[in-house]
């Protein structure tokens, strides 16, 4: 049971980083209110870091940004280390 609410809530969270990777890229074009990198990040690292990834590479946002190409597969990798260590733990 906890392995499917746990797999529900990062599926959402990788959906919402996505849109919101999206939504940003829509936003900057056309020159109106953006959403925040801080909240882009904070979304990253709550679970939604492969969705932000791929939301950056597929609308090709925020690719240039240094705290973004190497920051999400930070997250990423910690992540990964986490799950990994929590599997072993328990």
């Amino acid at each position: 049971m906890l392995f499917r609410i746990l797999m529900a809530y990062l599926l959402v969270m990788t959906a919402a980083a996505f849109c919101m990777c999206g939504i940003d890229k829509l936003k900057a074009v056309r020159h109106q209110w953006r959403i925040s990198e801080k909240a882009l990040l904070i979304t990253a690292a709550l679970g939604g870091s492969v969705g932000l990834l791929a939301g950056m590479y597929i609308f090709r946002h925020k690719t240039l940004h240094k705290k973004f190409t190497i920051g999400v597969p930070a997250i990423i990798l910690g992540q990964v280390v986490l799950a990994a260590v929590c599997i072993i733990l328990f």
